[in-house]
């Protein structure tokens, strides 16, 4: 296993693992440094035996989805509680630093295929995962809707496939959603039905958790974080280049950075990725004193939305996309 391969395991019961920062300097996050997110046991499926449950209609085996015309779509996907840890005081759930998040290429086929038609009433279209225990005190499934018009966005994908590799179970296989621009969340893993409803579905996941002030958490926000310089790294007077990425579920516009702890501000060279991909930023540096010096990035991105030097607190630790900051020492 390569050092780009190595996941920092939170908790093995569930099994939550964030990526390294070696893993994170890269365009594309390797398969298998990719984060995990997991509520419960992670369900071993045969795709011999799967079989999806769709509205109005009979089930669909995995033969048959693979039959289906099918696309690819790069996409970032985030935990809604990446950065849980950065907020003071820290709300309750896992400790993720600013690594709960990867940016892949997903292989699937456009969930509006599948669908079809949907009823003239439909609300909402829920999707459940086939992983279940207890939360809260009583017993759950995972399940989470979205809006008609989401769900039948071109890019939301029934994947099958991670980085041009079959999913594994940690990542959902043998079949999981994908919802670009959504927190993860929203991309139920190890699908097993698909309903539509008439009404706003309120399940656990929806109305519980993943909430804040009563809503549900849905698009990723404005965010971005630092690859290099590492974190504490002893650097030269020399010319060095600081580079990142930067995402939302609108285009980046601009990528600002600071070497002075937020006093003054510079526009980074932008790198748009394909799809719903990240936005790679870099500027270059020449420290002119020694000493610590803290490091900023902020993005901004198509309606307007800028990181803010203090992310607004909730009670369960959702959304943090404060300004992305380092400290390195120059000597």
């Amino acid at each position: 296993m390569t050092t780009t391969a190595v996941l920092d395991v939170l908790t093995t019961e569930p099994y939550n693992a964030q990526a390294s920062r070696e893993a994170l300097r890269e365009d594309r996050t390797p398969a298998a440094a990719c984060f995990v997110r997991s509520h419960f046991g992670v369900p071993r499926i045969d795709t011999d035996r799967w079989c999806l449950r769709l509205p109005g209609a009979a089930g669909l085996t995995y033969p048959e989805l693979l039959a289906w015309p099918s696309t690819a779509v790069d996409v970032v996907l985030e935990c809604a509680g990446n950065g849980r840890s950065g907020m003071a005081p820290r709300p309750p759930g896992l400790a993720w630093d600013d690594r709960a998040v990867s940016c892949v290429r997903f292989h699937g086929v456009p969930l509006r295929l599948v669908l079809g038609r949907l009823p003239a009433d439909t609300c909402e279209v829920v999707f459940r995962g086939a992983d279940s225990g207890v939360a809260h005190g009583r017993r759950a499934r995972f399940e989470r809707s979205l809006p008609v018009r989401t769900a039948l966005h071109p890019d939301t994908l029934l994947a099958t496939h991670l980085n041009g590799l079959p999913l594994t179970p940690e990542h959902g296989a043998p079949v999981r959603l994908v919802v670009p621009g959504w927190y993860g969340v929203a991309s139920v893993k190890w699908l097993v039905e698909i309903r539509a409803v008439t009404e706003p579905f309120h399940g656990l996941f929806q109305t519980e958790q993943y909430v804040v002030d009563g809503r549900p958490v849905t698009t990723t926000l404005v965010k971005s974080m630092i690859t290099d310089p590492a974190p504490d790294v002893v650097l030269s007077g020399h010319p060095v280049e600081i580079h990142g990425h930067a995402w939302s579920n609108a285009r980046i516009t601009l990528v600002e950075v600071s070497t002075d702890g937020g006093r003054t501000w510079r526009a980074a060279t932008l790198r748009h990725g394909a799809g719903h991909a990240w936005t790679d930023w870099s500027i270059d540096w020449t420290p002119r004193r020694h000493g610590r010096h803290r490091l900023l990035a902020r993005a901004h991105d198509a309606t307007g939305a800028v990181q803010p030097m203090s992310a607004p607190w909730n009670s369960l630790g959702y959304g943090n996309n404060v300004v992305a900051s380092t400290e390195v020492e120059v000597r």
